[in-house]
């Protein structure tokens, strides 16, 4: 088709003008003279649509002609927050279309505000992975995504009677405007049925498939913009749709509805980020998910790579895959599955190809996020798959025999299947084995992981097991979500850190200037003034932004201490009241993150604070020295209203229990002064930015492994120790904050008192406490503050997302930028 006379798309405002009005004419069929904040910033979508896709058709024949090795990344969730306004920012014409629409009458402001956050993602998993593409596309690195397209994602969260409430989160009620449906390369996935073993020509094994049923995945494509517009990548998402067919047998009987079943069941698999696995049909809707995820995966990069490559066994030369956390571990078998049933590649080269393609990440110490999927389960949604990993298994168990003679019990530890208590697949080892790289995410985890999660293969494999520290985008956790602060850090040294956040050191002499400090504290005031705003409109709080904001924003859960938190507030409120004591500084305490639905005391504790900040901000005696607010429905577009605002980032997981934290990065790029343990990548900011600008306390990892490994923690010898423990538990048990049910949380005594509590927060309480009164005083001297504050900031560059890409394209994937000439 030609295409010589078609208009060409630029970034001028007449061109964009143009094309603004000619979406709100022909894709909206309006008049423009009629058309309202909706129409503006869907036609402003749409138009960057155009530009964007042209980018990105550019980009794929770069990468073509380069016959460049690509890198996939295949992630159960992406984070990606609201697009609009970060393509705005990334294609550098925020300022050009803002004043654009003012002209015709419109605020940009408020047409970002119509377009919702994409709900495929939950928390720092997903944002990880936003950030990692982006900075993948600034950098012209030749790799994409790969994940589900949610109908719903995980739950929208509200707050009644002052407990979370899950709601149905359909993102795409508004449509988005920026993906594309790719419905011309769908992929029938095979799922169920059974195997029937055959001989090959050669007397080989010939495994057949049949009687499986079929999914459709429909792919999506979000087109993903680096810094200046000069590379577009992709993020494809795939929707399960049904397939044409009805089992006519079945129809023929004159079942209707058991004929539509499947068609009914075939949608299920992505209208819902993690579905419960409370009930049997949960756990299978969700295994049916990531092999879902896997084979639509593996398929249209397989497709791609055979369309220039002839020989598959050259995989590894053109394709890294890296699987984000234990969700996409599948892709193991996958692609065993592929090389040796459909290609007909022996085993022992199909291994080689599947071992040098695959790196997996670690993101967690839990155990109980380690997934494993029983035997039985997986033999009938995966039947060929389950026969893969056992062959695996076996030829794996039988290597390690002859090389290192385990004992049994190492050999136990180490086979991809567990035996005791019911057979299961252990997801972890099939990834660790499957791959080339296994990462942590910070340099403790990456010990840990190597210790504690995978010490027998850690022996085995020295040379497999990496650290690659976890990293944010500075585009949109600086530049973009904090304009006032990226304008003074630009007017202070040159806007160059945009794309190398190590040029923030060039702030280092400014932490000392009085003017600069004085500039830099008006940024966080102003920051702290519009989030007030936001808060008073949504829960009717007013705040002053002369207090200390203090801010713990991160998903719900027990390792993450937000019980610790409040605990300490309740401690600061009842010292406040019957004590008489006044706080050197006014504290506002910000709560923010999500509870699983059926995660009892993470939705507790959420219960817990709301109660108790109806009370604390209800009680005169307060006014003035304490507020607390719980910010609900966190997510991407909240958070980059929170993290501006913030004095405090609160990062006080137990040692040895957090991966790494990224919040703790944005938090201390945009200024506020960490108050944490040693955990994750709290150790490296501290290394970074100075000890004397962290605020640390709290027991070390080896601390607690000894006092939980030996059973010495006794949290009843604090309770009779400290009177300001028994204080605060005794509040809690006597209902001090839900006075017509005394008993709600008499549950949190209890737990706090167990012996051998796993989390620890009695032991950590005192310091914690006293930590935050050093910091109280801190506070009080605005030029010590200020000097702390913008050296965080400005030693933050080690922690940019363009580092972490360049170490894992160095390391791991054997990738190179292919920049335009």
């Amino acid at each position: 088709m030609p295409v010589e006379n078609c208009p060409i798309q630029t970034l001028d405002a007449d061109s964009i003008s143009c094309s603004i009005r000619e979406h709100i004419t022909h894709s909206l069929g309006k008049p423009c003279a009629e058309a309202g904040n909706r129409d503006v910033a869907m036609a402003l979508s749409r138009t960057l649509r155009d530009r964007l896709v042209d980018k990105m058709l550019e980009t794929r024949k770069r990468y073509r002609d380069a016959r460049a090795k690509r890198m996939y990344y295949l992630s159960i969730e992406y984070l990606l927050g609201r697009c609009l306004g970060n393509n705005l920012y990334n294609m550098k014409i925020d300022k050009m279309c803002r004043s654009l629409v003012k002209e015709w009458g419109y605020d940009l402001e408020e047409l970002r505000e119509f377009e919702r956050d994409p709900a495929l993602g939950n928390g720092g998993l997903g944002r990880l992975a936003a950030c990692f593409l982006d900075s993948l596309a600034t950098l012209d690195m030749p790799g994409c995504g790969y994940g589900i397209h949610y109908e719903f994602g995980l739950f929208k969260q509200s707050i009644q009677n002052d407990r979370q409430v899950e709601q149905p989160d359909y993102w795409m009620a508004e449509g988005m405007p920026l993906q594309i449906e790719r419905r011309d390369q769908s992929v029938i996935v095979p799922i169920y049925g059974r195997i029937e073993s055959h001989q090959g020509p050669d007397g080989s094994y010939l495994p057949l498939w049949v009687d499986w049923q079929d999914l459709v995945g429909v792919p999506y494509d979000i087109p993903i913009v680096g810094f200046g517009d000069k590379t577009v990548n992709y993020l494809r998402l795939f929707a399960a749709r049904s397939t044409d067919n009805f089992d006519m047998k079945i129809f023929d009987q004159g079942d209707y509805i058991k004929a539509i079943h499947q068609k009914v069941y075939s949608e299920l698999v992505s209208k819902i980020l993690y579905p419960s696995e409370s009930i049997s049909f949960g756990k299978e809707l969700r295994l049916t998910q990531e092999y879902f995820l896997v084979f639509c995966s593996l398929r249209d990069i397989t497709r791609r790579f055979l369309k220039q490559n002839r020989n598959i066994e050259e995989l590894p030369e053109f394709i890294a895959i890296q699987l984000n956390d234990t969700h996409p571990a599948l892709a193991v078998a996958e692609l065993m599955r592929i090389l040796v049933d459909e290609r007909r590649v022996p085993w022992d080269r199909a291994w080689n190809i599947t071992n040098r393609t695959l790196a997996f990440t670690n993101h967690t110490l839990m155990p109980e996020s380690l997934e494993m999927w029983p035997v039985e389960l997986m033999g009938k949604v995966l039947p060929r798959h389950l026969q893969i990993i056992y062959e695996i298994n076996a030829r794996f168990l039988s290597q390690i025999r002859l090389t290192s003679k385990p004992d049994d019990a190492t050999l136990r530890r180490m086979s991809l299947i567990e035996e005791e208590g019911g057979k299961q697949v252990r997801m972890a080892n099939l990834a660790v084995v499957g791959s080339h790289s296994v990462n942590g995410v910070s340099k403790l985890h990456s010990e840990l992981v190597k210790t504690r999660l995978f010490p027998d293969y850690a022996a085995l494999w020295p040379g497999k097991f990496n650290n690659k520290t976890n990293g944010i985008t500075p585009r949109r956790w600086l530049y973009k979500a904090n304009p006032g602060l990226a304008a003074l850090i630009t007017e202070a040294i040159g806007d160059a850190w945009i794309m190398d956040l190590d040029k923030l050191q060039n702030l280092v002499p400014l932490a000392d200037d009085a003017a600069f400090q004085q500039k830099f504290l008006a940024v966080k005031r102003a920051s702290k003034a519009r989030l007030g705003e936001y808060v008073a409109q949504t829960t009717g709080v007013v705040l002053s932004p002369d207090a200390v904001f203090d801010m713990q924003a991160k998903r719900i859960h027990e390792y993450k201490r937000q019980l610790l938190n409040v605990m300490h507030v309740i401690h600061d409120y009842l010292r406040v009241t019957e004590d008489g004591y006044v706080p050197p500084v006014p504290r506002v305490y910000v709560f923010a993150g999500k509870a699983a639905p059926g995660y009892f005391e993470a939705k507790e504790i959420i219960h817990l604070i709301c109660c108790a900040a109806r009370i604390i901000n209800n009680d005169k005696r307060a006014a003035g020295h304490i507020k607390m607010v719980f910010a609900a429905d966190y997510r991407v577009s909240l958070a980059e209203k929170l993290i501006p605002a913030a004095d405090v980032s609160e990062q006080i997981s137990t040692a040895g229990t957090e991966a790494s934290g990224t919040g703790n990065m944005k938090f201390s790029l945009n200024g506020a002064l960490t108050i944490g343990t040693l955990d994750g990548a709290n150790i490296e900011i501290r290394e970074a930015v100075g000890a004397e600008n962290f605020y640390l306390f709290g027991l070390t990892t080896p601390e607690v492994e000894r006092q939980l490994g030996d059973d010495s923690y006794n949290p009843w010898e604090y309770y009779g120790k400290h009177p300001e423990i028994r204080r605060v538990l005794d509040a809690l048990s006597a209902g001090r904050f839900t006075p017509d049910e005394p008993a709600t949380f008499h549950w949190i005594f209890e737990k706090m008192l167990t012996k051998g509590e796993r989390y620890m927060h009695l032991a950590d309480f005192i310091p914690y406490l006293e930590t935050h009164e050093r910091l109280g005083m801190d506070y009080a001297r605005p030029a010590v503050w200020a000097r702390k504050a913008i050296l965080n900031v400005a030693r933050m560059g080690y922690f940019s997302a363009d580092r972490t890409i360049r170490e894992y394209a160095r390391d791991i994937w054997g990738i190179k930028p292919i920049a335009p000439k």
